[in-house]
């Protein structure tokens, strides 16, 4: 059981638990050769803050924010001389049928807010600012899609914690106390086939996602064989304790490219839950009983970063 000491010392998190926003974008960079490129990275990282200000004074009902993450390779590139107890890159899951990708990554800029507007002027002061230290490597801009639904028509983050537990859930405690108020974050990239999809009679829909589309009622987990992705996507460990993450996936598209997505992102205060949730889905639980909503989503990204709390990263700069 986790020490829930990690909030009885003042300490700022970043906007880890920001609630769900209208708009965001995703940016993901690497780093480029060179020690004026880190240094550059670590100004700019450091005071992310003051960006976040510069853009976000003109409306504070837009509520924009913006959390940096770092991923495991960047983190010894920018001076670090200990490490996050579970920070390692995102390592490939290979299914019977589909792949969990791994691909580059050294920077996450998850940015927030109620406008669009403020989302694009914070992603574009970021990127004027960091110039040629970095490259871009994925960015997507993601949208709430009516009552906060995937492009699969289903509600989505029904079961992310609420309250006091959303701490609990994504904020590391004392187990690491140099990196308390940290979290790890996993991005993932899915591209739908919705033809496909929306072939399906909804009854097979509802049974492959494990809720009723209409009015999102969890429907009971299958006793034996194929398990719906609601139950593949709930992690209880050997001694009966359910784990949660934090998730502020959003839907994402291009219908004139016929690009059509979810953007998973995943905040928790254990890296292995969400590792243990892509073996569950990508290999199966049991094994070869993989998720049937991968046969219609395809991952095509797959990173890992460490969101280190503010005072961290604005040591960064020193």
């Amino acid at each position: 059981m986790h020490d829930e000491a990690w909030d009885r010392t003042p300490i700022e998190p970043q906007s880890v638990d920001a609630p769900l926003s209208t708009a965001a974008v995703f940016l993901v960079v690497t780093i480029a050769d060179g020690d004026d490129a880190v240094a550059t990275v670590r100004d700019v990282i450091s005071d992310i803050g003051g960006l976040v200000r510069a853009v976000g004074f003109r409306d504070l009902n837009a509520h924009l924010s913006c959390n940096v993450g770092i991923g495991s390779d960047a983190w010894d590139r920018l001076g670090q001389t200990s490490r996050p107890a579970q920070l390692r890159s995102f390592f490939e899951v290979k299914g019977p049928v589909h792949t969990a990708v791994s691909t580059p990554g050294d920077l996450l800029f998850h940015i927030r807010a109620e406008r669009a507007d403020f989302v694009f002027e914070l992603e574009r002061l970021i990127l004027t600012t960091l110039g040629d230290a970095v490259t871009v490597a994925d960015e997507v801009n993601g949208f709430r899609y009516f009552d906060s639904r995937d492009l699969l028509g289903f509600v989505d983050g029904t079961e992310n914690p609420t309250g006091a537990s959303m701490a609990r859930a994504s904020l590391i405690g004392e187990e690491d106390p140099e990196f308390r108020g940290g979290s790890y974050v996993v991005v993932q990239k899915y591209l739908h086939d919705l033809t496909a999809w929306t072939s399906l009679p909804v009854e097979l829909q509802e049974k492959i996602i494990g809720r009723t589309k209409l009015d999102n009622v969890e429907l009971d987990d299958a006793v034996e064989g194929q398990k719906a992705h609601k139950t593949l996507a709930t992690i209880v460990d050997a001694n009966g304790v359910e784990h949660d993450i934090l998730r502020d996936n959003m839907p994402f598209g291009r219908p004139g490219q016929d690009e059509f997505g979810t953007y998973f992102i995943g905040y928790a205060r254990d890296l292995w839950v969400i590792e243990e949730m892509l073996r569950n889905m990508f290999v199966g639980n049991p094994v070869g009983s993989y998720d049937q909503i991968l046969d219609f989503s395809t991952a095509v990204t797959g990173t890992t970063f460490f969101v280190p709390s503010n005072d961290v990263l604005e040591s960064l700069g020193g």
